[in-house]
């Protein structure tokens, strides 16, 4: 249960935004690097997963 706790510890405050669609994604503002949604997530990992 302690890594259920810290993980909503670390998600708690303002959330950054989607860098493709502006909605608000899973991570903190303070994350570095890209930050997508978890339907842009997924959106995603379907265009990468079908480009061989």
């Amino acid at each position: 249960m302690d890594a259920t706790t810290d993980s909503t510890d670390s998600c708690a405050g303002p959330f950054a935004e989607c860098v493709l669609c502006r909605e608000p994604t899973e991570y903190p503002e303070s994350y570095k690097g890209v930050t997508l949604c978890p339907v842009c997530e997924w959106h995603e990992a379907q265009r990468t997963a079908c480009s061989g």
